[in-house]
């Protein structure tokens, strides 16, 4: 079955935020304070999350993507992974974390049918990665990209939020990465979620600004297949490379077009949109699984063309973007 919106965009992706607790305070995440949490009986429960997981996969959701806050702060994170890996229809099962548990769960997860992951790293200097993180320590992380090589959840990507002023003068430094080991480090731009993400034009910077540096420096990014999974990302090598270089323009190259993704935030709420405050709950329906899969159909029915990030209120929107921060929503 084809599961497709209002727009006839295929849909076959869905990101599960199973927890809105973290274990580092990023900057463009959540504001220095942190986040109001949502009460342990407010989480959508594993039983339910496997519920919607079934029913997508009845209408054609096959890529799944565990995500946060942090995902792996959350108990039972490893038998959740299993049972979505047994689900029949799924067929990919990734999962985007800061690293800093990777370390001891890696093996398990790999075991469990995790097949890749996503880890977050704007930043290989360990003081700007605590000023970054708020509290991170960028060995820990450094040890669970490790770990994730060494258990095969290929292929190992790493995002990196680009912030002007901030970490911009690291971007050679990531490409040498790509030469040294095989992994994919994929830029992203910096993107106004939430309501505490005030400085946002502070630190924006589009990423024609790789492509300048990266010449500038004598390493031409040649364009080459993406490195797997689902993801909107246009894809580079530099000679020598064992890795990847991967582009993400959320702001200054939409890729609404292609959207094929719905989330599913951790309280319960079925998302088409990242950027759109828009959301429906499942509960009201999570026991019945004919009218589970009518919601789902019907939230994708309603999905905007498009967004309007980096609009500044001169697009002449009727609906205000998002007020999550990215912690309350998974990336």
């Amino acid at each position: 079955m084809t599961l497709t919106d209002g727009q006839g965009r295929k849909h076959d992706y869905l990101r599960i935020s199973i927890t809105d607790r973290c274990n580092l305070r990023c900057v463009y995440c959540m504001g220095e304070e942190g986040i109001e949490q949502l009460k342990h009986e407010d989480i959508l429960s594993y039983e339910d999350i496997l519920k919607v997981v079934r029913a997508g996969a009845e209408l054609g959701i096959s890529k799944i993507r565990i995500t946060g806050g942090e995902p792996l702060v959350r108990r039972g994170v490893v038998d959740l992974i299993r049972n979505i890996a047994a689900t029949p229809g799924i067929s990919d099962l990734a999962m985007t974390t800061n690293g800093i548990l990777l370390d001891k769960y890696a093996g398990e997860l790999k075991k469990a049918g995790l097949k890749r992951v996503n880890i977050s790293l704007d930043s290989m200097q360990p003081e700007k990665y605590n000023n970054i993180t708020r509290c991170g320590k960028l060995d820990q992380a450094l040890r669970g990209i490790e770990a994730a090589l060494d258990n095969k959840l290929n292929p190992v990507k790493l995002n990196v939020v680009l912030m002007k002023g901030v970490n911009d003068d690291e971007i050679i430094d990531f490409l040498e990465l790509t030469r040294k080991k095989t992994l994919h480090v994929r830029f992203i731009e910096y993107m106004p979620i939430g309501d505490h993400d005030c400085g946002y034009r502070d630190h924006y910077l589009p990423l024609t600004y790789i492509e300048e540096v990266a010449i500038k420096a004598g390493f031409p990014l040649t364009p080459v297949p993406l490195p797997g999974g689902a993801g909107p990302a246009e894809s580079y090598t530099i000679a020598g490379g064992q890795g990847t270089i991967g582009l993400i323009h959320p702001i200054s190259k939409h890729f609404c077009d292609t959207c094929n993704r719905l989330r599913l935030t951790a309280e319960g709420n079925l998302k088409a949109c990242l950027y759109w405050q828009d959301e429906t709950p499942v509960q009201p329906v999570i026991n019945d699984n004919e009218a589970l899969k009518d919601l789902i159909q019907e939230v994708l029915k309603s999905k905007p063309v498009e967004h309007q990030m980096g609009c500044d209120g001169k697009c002449g929107s009727v609906n205000p973007g998002s007020m999550r921060s990215m912690s309350k929503t998974g990336g």
